[in-house]
This record gives structure tokens, C-alpha cells and sequence, in this order.
């Protein structure tokens, strides 16, 4: 399987202090990419380095055969890496309309702006029963929902999600997995950082657990681990 998107030996943090150290990771064309581990231990800083929203101090990330590595976010946007930071980040005062119309603000996503719209919908069907309502008045998991549709409006190549399902409910946690498990399906490959790692083991192929800013664990295609042995790497026992 080719890379879709390839991390070597990537150091990268805040200021002088490291929070990556020489780490590697690698995305398939057609294979999900789950990391989980401790709070704090670097894998929101990961992905904020792969989408150029922070600088790296050493290593390579190649995305789609090119270098990215310490390019503008916007440039990284328009080759169709899409990352969905966690909190829902969305402009409170505008629509659901209005927010997916932004996300297609690219020369190649404005192509196949209406044929995303309706994947969106589809996906996400309580946005349709919404549409003209504002961010503000949503609750946290139909924001998740417009963040998550925003992003696929951009006709992502790939698509970070960074802990999609942080702070919902049960029930509303239950219906944003089944639409991730859905979007991928649909042929978009993804990056996720979830606690939940039931929901890791039913999306991902490729299994990554960072601990002190490095890969402590690689669980690679076709290998096999259930959640106990997992939950025990977790716990470092």
C-alpha cells in the first residue's frame, strides 16, 4: 500500500521545549490511522505540526508525494489535507448554510460544491432539519456535525479528526461514530485521535499509541490486538 501521507523522524513543539521527538508515522491511500494514548503526551501537537499550523524542527512529512513539512496551512487546505481540530471552532453567528458554503472556499472543492452538500446531508441528516439556524444555538454534538460537514465540503484527500466525540453524550457519541464509520466508507481515508478505543478498533487498520511524544506502540494492517491488550498498553502494564 502507498503512502497517502509519510512522517519521519518529526520533532516539533512550542518554543524550545519538544514535545515530539524523532517520531514516524504513515498513512495508507485506503486504510484508516487511529493514535490514542495519554493526555498531554503530544498527539494534538502532532497533527497541528502535519497541518502546518505549527512549525517542525527536524524531519520530513511528505502528503500526496509532496513535501509539507513547514507550509502555509491554506497550502496544505488546497491539496486536500483537512484537519477538524477538537472544540467545534466554528464562526457562532453564521448558519449551518453558511459555514458549509465556507468550507468549499477552495478552487477545487467549489467544483463539486453541490455534489459535497448533499453528501453532507446525507451524512448528516439533523443538519438539513437546521440549516438556517445559527452555530450558537446548536448543542455540542450537531456543531461536531457542521464542523465534521465544513471540512468534508473541502473534498478532503485526507481528514484529520481530533477527538470527534470529546464531551458528548452517549447517545449523540453513538450517532457521530456511526457517520465517521459512514465517511469513511465513502472512500475518505482518515487520521483520528479518540479515547475510545472500541470505536478505534472498529474504524482504524493501523494503529498508533504515542506516549512521551513518540510511538510507544505500531499496530500495524493485519495485525490483531483486542481492547484488553490495548487497554494494558494504555496503562503501560
Amino acid at each position: 500500500m502507498s503512502a497517502l501521507l509519510e512522517v519521519q523522524s518529526l520533532t516539533a513543539g512550542y518554543g524550545r521545549i519538544d514535545v515530539l521527538h524523532d517520531i514516524s508515522i504513515s498513512v495508507g491511500t485506503h486504510g484508516n490511522v487511529g493514535l490514542f494514548g495519554p493526555n498531554g503526551h503530544g498527539k494534538t501537537t502532532l497533527l497541528r505540526t502535519i497541518s502546518g499550523l505549527l512549525k517542525t524542527k527536524s524531519g520530513t512529512i511528505t502528503f500526496d508525494g509532496k513535501p509539507i513539512a513547514n507550509a502555509s496551512p491554506r497550502s496544505i487546505v488546497d491539496m486536500g489535507l483537512i484537519h477538524v481540530p477538537q472544540g467545534n471552532r466554528l464562526f457562532p453567528d453564521l448558519t449551518i448554510a453558511e459555514c458549509l458554503t465556507l468550507g468549499a472556499y477552495t478552487k477545487r472543492a467549489r467544483a463539486d460544491e453541490a455534489a459535497n452538500r448533499e453528501k453532507v446531508v446525507k451524512i448528516f441528516p439533523k443538519l438539513a432539519e437546521r440549516w438556517r439556524q445559527k452555530v450558537r444555538t446548536l448543542s455540542g454534538g450537531e456543531r461536531q456535525m457542521v464542523s465534521i460537514g465544513t471540512a468534508l465540503m473541502g473534498s478532503p484527500k485526507l481528514l484529520i479528526l481530533d477527538e470527534p466525540t470529546l464531551g458528548l453524550a452517549p447517545k449523540i457519541k453513538e450517532e457521530l461514530c456511526a457517520s465517521v464509520l459512514d465517511i469513511s466508507k465513502g472512500g475518505v481515508p482518515l487520521i483520528v485521535v479518540e479515547q475510545d478505543v472500541e470505536f478505534l478498533l472498529e474504524l482504524s487498520q493501523h494503529l498508533y499509541l504515542i506516549n512521551h511524544g513518540e510511538v510507544a506502540t505500531e499496530i500495524k494492517p493485519g495485525e490483531t490486538m483486542d481492547h484488553a491488550e490495548i487497554m494494558a498498553l494504555y496503562f503501560g502494564q
